[in-house]
């Protein structure tokens, strides 16, 4: 018996599209730009352009690979030492990961379609739900902010965000910790996303089913690609979000 759903987030129940994703870039590049001016550090645009995306390929070695994430200040230390910047400041850093991490908030992303009207339906039929995400540049505290300005926050019984649990999927601990948190057994558990890898099989490894989401259009926050070597075949898979009761009624039989 069914008795809880949890969604992954990004190109699952939220998008970025690539003008949204550059109007990001953008934001964070001019904002971190007049901070270290602020802070009387000459910081020329192409050599800040040059360490936001060295930070980011050597998280992506040091962490993301390895399916381990960090707090956004530990982020921003390493941007610093990208930029070959001494100072360790902690205005300076604490500044820089407000900006760094507001983006989203201000200019925050559109659910995807169909997602607000399921998520009320689960509800409306007494399943619990749950959210996991892996967050990247925009931390769990701004994200949930977004859900808020998208009025769906509310509808989650549970939401689990990798810089906070400090595991991404699809490490089994981030989906044993929403188990726990919805206090549901993994095995009456539907797990919906759009990466086959991370939230497909991390949800059949934990125990719950595993439903492969296709979205019609996808965004900019797609994760790197893994040479996983399995061979992973969902419990279902959908290319609408509202063909999930139909799935979840077909579990039921």
């Amino acid at each position: 018996m069914i008795q809880a759903v949890g969604f992954d987030l990004w190109e699952t129940l939220i998008t970025d599209t690539p003008e949204q994703s550059a109007a990001h870039e953008k934001m964070r590049l001019d904002g971190m730009a007049r901070v270290f001016r602020e802070h009387g550090i000459d910081l020329p645009a192409d050599r800040l352009e040059a360490a936001y995306r060295g930070m980011w390929i050597d998280c992506l070695n040091l962490y993301w690979s390895l399916d381990v994430d960090i707090p956004t200040h530990k982020q921003i230390e390493h941007l610093l030492e990208s930029a070959q910047i001494a100072s360790r400041e902690e205005s300076l850093i604490d500044e820089l990961a407000e900006i760094y991490s507001a983006p989203a908030r201000e200019l925050p992303s559109p659910l995807v379609d169909g997602a607000g009207e399921l998520l009320r339906q689960l509800r409306d039929r007494g399943l619990k739900i749950g959210l996991i995400s892996n967050t990247g540049r925009t931390p769990g505290s701004v994200l949930r902010e977004v859900l808020a300005k998208r009025e769906v926050l509310g509808l989650f019984d549970a939401v689990v965000f990798s810089n906070e649990h400090g595991y991404c999927k699809p490490q089994r601990s981030i989906f044993d910790a929403l188990s726990s948190a919805l206090q549901v057994p993994a095995g009456n558990t539907v797990f919906v996303g759009d990466n086959i890898y991370c939230d497909v099989h991390g949800a059949q490894q934990a125990g719950m089913r595993g439903v492969y989401f296709i979205p019609q259009r996808r965004g900019g926050a797609v994760a790197p690609d893994v040479a996983h070597g399995l061979t992973i075949s969902p419990d279902a898979t959908i290319r609408d979000l509202r063909q999930l009761p139909e799935v979840i009624d077909g579990m039921h039989e």
